[in-house]
C-alpha cells in the first residue's frame, strides 16, 4: 500500500483502533481475573475462619490440639496462609502449624458491626498476606480467630496471566491486521478499476468509462460518462461556431477588398492595409480557437517517436545541405493530444534549427516524470548555429514577443509553439547546445 493511499488510511486508522481495543481489552481482563481472584481468595478465607471457629466450639476449648483449618497449606511453613486464636487483650491460645516460629502481624483499627475486620500485612519472610479476623463470644469470653492468605499469589497470577492475555491479544492483532490489509485492497478494488478505466479513456483506448462497480461507485461512473459526452458535444459545437465565424467573416472581408481594389486614392489604401491585418488577426484567432478545440477533447494520443521520425526525414530531403539526426532507443512513445499538434510544435522547433544551423542538428526523446510522477516526453532539439544568450532566450519565450522580431538568426513560429505549450500544460525552456548554438526543451504530457 503506497503511502497517502486510501487503502493505508484505512489499514492504519483500523489498526490503531484495533490496538487501543485489545490494550483496553487486556486490562479489562486482567483487572476482572484479579477481581475474580481476590473474591475467591476472600470466600476461601471466610470457609476456613467458620471451619476453625466450629471447630473450636466441637473442641470445647481454643487450645486444644483438634483444632484447625481444613486448608493443607496452614501446615507448609512461610507459605503466607495462617491462623491463630488469642483474646482481645492479645493472648495467643493456638495458631497454625505454618506459622511456628514466626508472628503472624497484628490488624489495627475497630471490629465492623459484623465484629469482622480485614487489612493486608507482610510476614516475617516478607509475604504480602491478606489478613481477615472475626471476633467471637464462645465459652464466655471473646475470642479473636485469624486467618491469612498469601496476597502474593494473586499478583502473581494476575501478572501470569496480563502477561498470557496479551501474548494472545498481540497474536489476535496481528490477524486482524492482516484481515484489515486484506479487507482494504479487496474493498478499494473497484477504485482501482475505476481509475484504470478513467485512464483508459485519458489515454484514448477507450471512449467512455465501461465495467460493472459497486452501487456506492456506479453514480461516479455514470457521472463521469456524462461528463465526457457533454465535453465532446461542447468541443463541436465549439468547432461548429468558428466555422461558421470564418466564413461569416470571410465574405464581408472579400467584399471589402475588391471594392477597395477598383480604388487607387489614400483611403482605398488604408481599408487594403486595415483588411490584411483583419485577414491576419482573425486567421491568427481562428487557428488558436481551433487548436484549443483540438486539445480539449479527451482520449486522444499519438506516437511522438513515429511522428518526430517522420519529421526528421522530412527535414533531412529540405535541409539536404544539413546532417539532421534523431536519438533514442526507438520505443513507443504516446504523447496525450493531437498529432497535428505535436506535428506543429516539433516541427517548427526542427526547421528553426534545420534554417539557423551551421552544419548539425540533433533531435532526441525520451520518457520522464514530474514532481508528481506523472509521465511526460522530453522533446530535445539542438543546433551548431550561432545560438543565443541567456537574456535573449528568456526575452523571446515571453508572451507576443517573436524570435524574428528580436533577434537575428532564430526561426519562425515559435508563438504558435508557446500557444500550443501552454494547453497542453507543458513547458519549453532554451538553453545552450552541447554542440555549439541553441537547445530547444519541450516537455508534453504522455500516456500508455
Amino acid at each position: 500500500m503506497r503511502k497517502g493511499s486510501i487503502a493505508a488510511r484505512l489499514f492504519w486508522l483500523s489498526a490503531a483502533w484495533a490496538v487501543v481495543a485489545l490494550i483496553a481489552t487486556g486490562l479489562l481482563l486482567t483487572a476482572l481475573y484479579t477481581r475474580a481472584l481476590d473474591r475467591s481468595q476472600m470466600e476461601t478465607l471466610n470457609f476456613n475462619l467458620e471451619t476453625l471457629v466450629a471447630r473450636t466450639l466441637e473442641a470445647g476449648t481454643p487450645d486444644a490440639l483438634g483444632v484447625e483449618a481444613p486448608n493443607p497449606r496452614f501446615n507448609r511453613s512461610a507459605s503466607g496462609w495462617y491462623w491463630q486464636i488469642s483474646g482481645v487483650d492479645g493472648q495467643l491460645f493456638n495458631l497454625s502449624n505454618s506459622l511456628v516460629g514466626s508472628q503472624m502481624p497484628a490488624l489495627d483499627g475497630p471490629f465492623d458491626s459484623k465484629n469482622a475486620r480485614t487489612g493486608f500485612r507482610t510476614d516475617d519472610f516478607g509475604t504480602r498476606i491478606r489478613i481477615v479476623e472475626r471476633k467471637v463470644n464462645i465459652f464466655d469470653s471473646d475470642l479473636v480467630f485469624s486467618v491469612s492468605g498469601n496476597a502474593d499469589e494473586i499478583a502473581s497470577l494476575a501478572s501470569q496471566f496480563r502477561s498470557q492475555t496479551f501474548v494472545v491479544l498481540g497474536a489476535v492483532g496481528i490477524m486482524l491486521a492482516i484481515m484489515s490489509a486484506i479487507v482494504a485492497r479487496v474493498a478499494l478494488r473497484p477504485v482501482g478499476r475505476l481509475a484504470r478505466a478513467i485512464e483508459n479513456v485519458r489515454s484514448g483506448q477507450a471512449r467512455s468509462v465501461e465495467g460493472n462497480y459497486p452501487k456506492e461507485l456506479t453514480p461516479l461512473a455514470d457521472e463521469l460518462n456524462e461528463l465526457l459526452r457533454s465535453n465532446t458535444q461542447i468541443v463541436e459545437r465549439a468547432k461548429s461556431q468558428v466555422g461558421n465565424l470564418a466564413h461569416g467573416l470571410k465574405t464581408p472581408l472579400a467584399v471589402l477588398r475588391n471594392e477597395a481594389a477598383d480604388r487607387e486614392d489614400d483611403f482605398a489604401e488604408v481599408v487594403r492595409s486595415e483588411i490584411e491585418k483583419m485577414n491576419t488577426q482573425v486567421k491568427t484567432y481562428l487557428d488558436r480557437a481551433q487548436m484549443s478545440a483540438r486539445s480539449a477533447v479527451i482520449g486522444s494520443r499519438c506516437d511522438a517517436a513515429k511522428i518526430v521520425g517522420r519529421l526528421v526525414r522530412v527535414m533531412q530531403k529540405l535541409h539536404c545541405e544539413r546532417q539532421v539526426s534523431l536519438e533514442g532507443d526507438g520505443q513507443t512513445l504516446w504523447f496525450r493530444g493531437e498529432e497535428a499538434d505535436l506535428e506543429e510544435m516539433v516541427g517548427n522547433l526542427l526547421d528553426n534549427a534545420c534554417k539557423w544551423s551551421r552544419q548539425r542538428v540533433v533531435v532526441s526523446l525520451k520518457p520522464v516524470e514530474d514532481e508528481k510522477g506523472r509521465r511526460q516526453i522530453r522533446f530535445t532539439v539542438e543546433d551548431d548555429g550561432k545560438g543565443l544568450s541567456e537574456q535573449e532566450a528568456v526575452e523571446v519565450l515571453k508572451r507576443g514577443v517573436r524570435l524574428d522580431e528580436k533577434t537575428a538568426g532564430s526561426g519562425l513560429g515559435l508563438d504558435i509553439v508557446k500557444e500550443l505549450v501552454d494547453i497542453y500544460g507543458g513547458t519549453i525552456r532554451l538553453e545552450r547546445s552541447r554542440i555549439g548554438g541553441l537547445k530547444a526543451i519541450l516537455v508534453l504530457p504522455a500516456t500508455k
